[in-house]
């Protein structure tokens, strides 16, 4: 396929253009399993609530119960399992899916991915400020800034699901790249931040696990009878070692190839995803935040929400801080690179898109637990502040979203029409020739049956007992 002509430099980028048609089905076919996954999260948070808060005592001891090989330093407890565990199954996707938007997604051009990259960093960066502001002024620990820097992309994806909004195609590519850049930091913030003793020989072993993982990667070697006993190996190390396991997942996924060979459909990287992206949409986090978002709700704890600094300040950096970093990252982006906004949206959607992207739940859940390790009261709160954070977030963008949500719907039936059958969308095919032939073709035998019908209508109004 030939490779498209770059603008020259003075022309114009248009920011959240249409989708080319590769990217649009890859896009599709990933938002699709989380959507689903994002709605078994929603369930499994409720359930976690009511469960914490109807049979507390139960809730407590099924995530306390310890089981695993102590002699390699896995005794752990289920929750702890939930949250180191299976959510290298998370990471592991994450790191896929940012290898392949850096090979051959949105982020392989650097002049493409300044906007996406700066909006993400500026919709982390304003919400850390944000919290850590609101606890200087309030005298309280600062500690948890990096609580309101995430984005969770299954339960916002979720929330789309639940309101019926058909984002069209690029506002649904923009707010997965977000994550996805969100998702790349957020791992450099727990091993930088939450890094404390490091085992140096579990380390080396780990690199070591990982080395080898490249090299067979690397000759070809395939079975998951191979790669998985190894990933559990990298994986343990990673844990004895000090850092958090979850790294070991995002290495191994940035590993792969993501690019396509001549007589391939899906290189391994996007074969691999496709396979291990329901496990970990499905079951890998909404386990996680079963066991992460059982937090006490009582009347007293929600009123302690906003008048605790830290927990203020989770609240208002994924409210205000998330909606204001990434809008205004994303304008004064686009006005430095002399970026347009594409003509069919308004900057209204910007906003609506970006105050979407204050829903912070997994992730969030996971650092609030690692920067307030051992107050499990605060752990507490803090979860609760993430919830509450999430769901005034998440009341905003429906209500936004809803307000356009005709032109949504007009631009995403407009992506999907394929009136002529071809299995690709009518927009992708105004420059192929055959496809004019095939819609001729296919006027002119609605013409045909139309002109049959006003025959027999007009020999129908001819006859005398016909109607005047």
């Amino acid at each position: 396929m030939a490779t498209p002509t770059p603008p020259p430099p003075s022309a114009r980028r248009t920011f959240l253009a249409r989708l080319p048609l590769p990217e649009r089905n890859y896009l599709t076919d990933a938002l699709r399993t989380e959507t689903v996954g994002g709605v078994i999260l929603l369930v499994a948070a409720v359930a976690a609530l009511v469960w914490a808060n109807t049979f507390g005592s139960s809730y407590s001891a099924v995530s306390d119960f310890h089981f695993g090989p102590g002699a390699l330093g896995l005794d752990l407890s289920v929750a702890h399992w939930a949250s180191e565990g299976l959510l290298a199954i998370f990471f592991f996707v994450a790191g896929v899916e940012l290898k392949r938007e850096l090979v051959a997604g949105e982020l392989r051009d650097p002049r493409a991915a300044s906007l996406p990259v700066i909006a993400a960093l500026c919709g982390m960066a304003v919400p850390a400020v944000v919290y850590t502001l609101v606890n200087i002024a309030g005298d309280g620990s600062t500690v948890g800034w990096a609580v309101p820097t995430a984005t969770d992309i299954a339960f916002a994806l979720a929330v789309l699901a639940v309101i019926g909004t058909s984002l069209p195609a690029a506002l649904r590519a923009f707010l997965l790249t977000l994550a996805v850049v969100d998702d790349l930091f957020a791992i450099l913030i727990i091993a930088v931040f939450f890094t404390e003793d490091i085992d140096f020989v579990a380390l080396l072993g780990s690199f070591v696990g990982l080395a080898v993982f490249y090299l067979l990667l690397r000759f070809g070697v395939r079975g998951w009878y191979v790669y998985v006993p190894l990933a559990l190996v990298i994986w343990g190390l990673m844990y004895n070692s000090g850092i958090h396991a979850t790294i070991a997942g995002v290495a191994m996924g940035l590993m792969l190839r993501c690019t396509r060979r001549e007589g391939e459909d899906r290189s391994p990287g996007e074969r691999i995803e496709h396979l291990i992206r329901p496990l970990s949409a499905g079951f890998a986090v909404p386990l996680f935040a079963l066991f992460s978002a059982g937090v006490s709700l009582s009347g007293g704890a929600l009123a302690g929400v906003f008048t605790r600094p830290e927990t203020l300040g989770v609240v208002l950096g994924l409210v205000v801080g998330k909606t204001i970093g990434i809008f205004g990252g994303t304008w004064l982006a686009t006005r430095f690179t002399k970026a347009e906004l594409n003509k069919d949206l308004a900057w209204a959607d910007v906003f609506a898109v970006a105050s979407l992207a204050g829903i912070g739940f997994t992730v969030s859940l996971l650092i609030g637990e690692l920067a307030f390790t051992g107050d499990d009261e605060m752990i507490n709160e803090i979860k609760a502040s993430v919830l509450l954070g999430s769901v005034i977030a998440t009341v905003l963008s429906g209500v936004l979203l809803k307000l356009r949500v005709r032109t949504y719907r007009a631009l995403f039936d407009a992506e999907e029409l394929d009136e002529d059958a071809s299995g690709v969308p009518d927009i992708y095919e105004q420059d192929d020739p055959e496809y004019h032939l095939r819609m001729a073709a296919l006027y002119e035998k609605k013409a045909a049956e139309h002109r049959r019908l006003a025959r027999l209508a007009g020999a129908a109004s001819s006859k005398p007992d016909s109607p005047a």
